[in-house]
């Protein structure tokens, strides 16, 4: 028995309806070409900041132990010193430029959201809701991204949670979608070629040859746009959302116009005018926390509490250090402090230990962090007191906060009231 009838209705499932000349195999072929390696890029990033976060040091998982499939575990390096910087720069930059890319891949192929019928077999079923998958994560990461990237969280679930498996879900979905639409993409390039398609102008632009239950038309409209005036308006796109974003990232003159980096283009002028991702406000500090009864205490052999005068009076060095934030923006200052192998010294810190970082802050996310031995021990890993010459402000960590090379800035923990020796 039959359960939908043989003819599709009216409207967009039949093929006749889709009439772009510019839309078929080819088309898509290359728009998948070149979105690939730039999907590809923004995943390994995105998972690259994952193990930034040395997730097997204490507290600082944010994806639960059990669930993190064990990738990419490491020490995370302390240089070059800019890594992380220009991992998040790359995953913010790259993943919102990509976004015109996208949405034309999607153009290209969204005829067979109306393919009739729905579903002809067992097999086409799974292809379905494959390409369901596909798109579905597409949407789903690219749209929680860039709300995070704006600040904006309408939902009720842990965004780094979910979106570290909405990645594993939407880039095994893309492995079985390359696997299976390879010989659709090398047809395409063997009858047409890579690049002579983009050689034709609006004039001479002719639409592929039909095929039933394929991408190209069935009746081609005439063009108005050449497959290279696509391409061009895609490039071009993407060009400006590079340069209403980068300067989050790079500095310089484009960090003025980071439209889309609310806290990238920083937070005022003077030395202390970069971007704060909570304020002391937020945090619950307030003056009488940091005032004259601060004491940083350090947990282990000595039990010491040292008063803010008593960390001045200490040797002070000064390092030039970015702080870079999982959003994508960085800033480049110069910080003074005490050095955290000196305060471990002390502490008692011993081969296989780092030291656990707690702050002042009462509620809230990384309140505290864990550093591994070779972040405490580096050389420019500070205990910061200072940043551009000048005293921390409340809104970026007074008394004092912890500054390390790549390292995650939501990690270099601020308001920081003591130092335990942990086992690592």
């Amino acid at each position: 028995m039959r359960l939908l009838p043989a003819n599709p209705p009216p409207g967009p499932t039949e093929e006749s309806f889709w009439q772009s000349p510019i839309r078929g195999p080819w088309m898509t072929s290359i728009l998948g070409s070149l979105l690939l390696p730039f999907v590809v890029l923004v995943g390994f990033t995105g998972f690259m900041s994952h193990a930034a976060y040395n997730p097997d040091l204490g507290m600082n998982q944010v994806v639960p132990r059990d669930g993190d499939l064990d990738l990419l575990l490491f020490d995370w390096p302390t240089g070059p010193t800019w890594l992380y910087a220009l991992n998040q720069g790359l995953h913010t930059i790259v993943g919102i430029m990509v976004v015109p890319l996208i949405l034309a891949k999607l153009w290209s192929v969204f005829p067979k959201l109306f393919a009739w019928p729905p579903v002809k077999s067992p097999a086409h079923a799974l292809e379905r809701v494959s390409l369901l998958l596909l798109v579905g994560g597409a949407g789903f990461m690219w749209a929680t991204g860039l709300l995070n990237s704006q600040n904006y969280y309408p939902w009720n679930f842990n965004f780094v949670v979910a979106h570290y498996y909405g990645a594993w879900a939407f880039l095994g979905a893309l492995f079985v979608h390359v696997a299976t639409k390879f010989t659709t993409l090398r047809t395409a390039y063997a009858e047409r070629g890579v690049l002579k398609p983009l050689m034709d102008d609006v004039a001479h632009t002719e639409a592929e040859p039909y095929r039933k239950g394929g991408l190209a038309p069935e009746v081609p409209e005439a063009p108005t746009i050449s497959r290279r005036g696509l391409l061009g308006l895609v490039g071009a796109t993407s060009a400006g959302l590079f340069v209403v974003t980068a300067g989050q990232s790079i500095g310089g003159p484009l960090r003025s116009v980071a439209l889309l980096a609310p806290r990238g283009r920083g937070a005022g002028g003077g030395a202390q005018g970069f971007p704060v991702n909570k304020t002391a406000r937020l945090a619950g500090i307030t003056p009488a926390k940091v005032g004259p009864g601060y004491r940083l205490t350090l947990t282990g052999g000595s039990g010491q509490a040292l008063t803010r005068e008593q960390l001045t009076a200490m040797p002070q060095h000064t390092e030039e250090l970015p702080i870079a934030c999982v959003e994508g923006w960085s800033s480049t200052q110069t910080w003074t402090g005490v050095r955290l192998k000196d305060l471990a010294a002390m502490a008692g810190l011993g081969a296989g230990q780092g030291l656990q970082v707690i702050s002042l802050q009462e509620k809230g996310a990384f309140r505290q962090t864990t550093l591994s031995h070779d972040q405490v021990m580096n050389e420019k890993s500070l205990l910061a007191l200072q940043v551009g010459g000048e005293a921390l402000s409340m809104d970026h960590g007074f008394p004092a906060r912890i500054i390390v090379p790549a390292q995650p800035g939501v990690h270099n923990t601020k308001w920081v009231t003591e130092l335990k020796v942990v086992d690592v």
